[in-house]
């Protein structure tokens, strides 16, 4: 079987050609649609091995970014236990194209909701380019609201400049700082609103590095800390405890490391913002307390883990 688009896929995530949490677990859905629609053989049982392998390639490009396994999950299982291959075929689409719909609609329905919490006047700080975040944002200036964001740049890759484009297209005031700058310019900020790639049973939030450190500048400043997020970015495994992997990226994106030879460079993608830290968290069913994450994991997953 030929694995070149998913391996084409797979390699535009992990070096972030495809990012953000949506959009990696929107092209993972595709790919194993276009997979399936592509296959050629007659054998269920080998379609579903190639399928489960199809998987793992995608599961692999990124690690931390857990939209991307239970996209594919969400696919794999609704193949699982079909007998014919037309069979498990219009499963892996329909089950495709069902995940990039509840994606793309999870998206408005946070704005909706999130948008409540945004009054006018307010003045906003956002970090890295989360779509999520950003459906809140627009949503309310949409409305009316009269907003202005102050939008990190985000190193070492600095999505933060495509979220201040983004959002100047709009007509939002918007202002570049650099990530040091966060609590000099926090005594400024109403709200902080940011993404999330994965959230842990416990409500602790895995995001873009530097985020911890604007929750901890938002809690000494008494600045509301609100994460924007679909259920499908919560964490299945760390309901039996699992710790979420940490992606370390080349040093390349920091520096050239030929010009600092001797000294080791590292480069942590996320980090890890306890829930002590995060007054809320906006999905598309609702506003949870982050202490009530358990619940939307048992509601989602149950006890079901990610299939190996």
């Amino acid at each position: 079987m030929n694995y070149e688009l998913v391996k084409e896929t797979a390699s535009k995530i992990a070096r972030m050609e495809i990012r953000g949490a949506a959009k990696i677990a929107q092209s993972a859905a595709q790919a194993l649609r276009d997979f399936a629609l592509n296959y050629q053989g007659e054998s269920a049982a080998k379609f579903l091995s190639e399928l489960e392998k199809a998987g793992t390639i995608l599961k692999e490009a990124r690690p931390t970014a857990v939209s991307l396994p239970n996209a594919v999950n969400y696919v794999l299982l609704a193949a699982r236990g079909k007998g014919e291959v037309e069979e498990i075929r219009r499963a892996v689409v329909n089950a495709a194209e069902d995940f990039i719909a509840r994606s793309k609609k999870a998206l408005g329905r946070i704005g909706e909701i999130g948008a409540r919490r945004i009054k006018s006047g307010d003045i906003i700080l956002t970090h890295c380019n989360s779509q999520a975040a950003l459906s809140v944002i627009t949503t309310a200036f949409r409305q009316g609201k009269d907003i202005e964001v102050i939008a990190t740049e985000s190193r070492p890759r600095y999505q933060g400049h495509i979220t201040a484009r983004q959002l100047a297209e709009q007509g939002i005031p918007v202002t570049l700082i650099v990530d040091s700058a966060v609590r000099t310019f926090m005594k400024e900020v109403d709200k902080v609103i940011v993404g999330a790639d994965s959230i842990a049973a416990n409500g602790a939030v895995i995001n873009k590095i530097g985020t911890s450190q604007i929750a901890l500048a938002a809690h000494e400043a008494r600045v509301v800390f609100m994460v924007a997020a679909e259920t499908y970015k919560f964490h299945p495994k760390t309901l039996i405890g699992a710790l979420v992997e940490i992606e370390e990226r080349p040093s390349e994106e920091v520096a050239n490391p030929e010009e600092f030879p001797g000294v080791k460079i590292r480069n942590p993608a996320f980090d890890v913002t306890p829930p002590e830290y995060i007054d809320l968290i906006i999905t598309e069913k609702g506003v949870i307390p982050p202490q009530a994450a358990i619940m939307v994991l048992k509601e989602e997953f149950g006890l079901e883990l990610e299939k190996e």
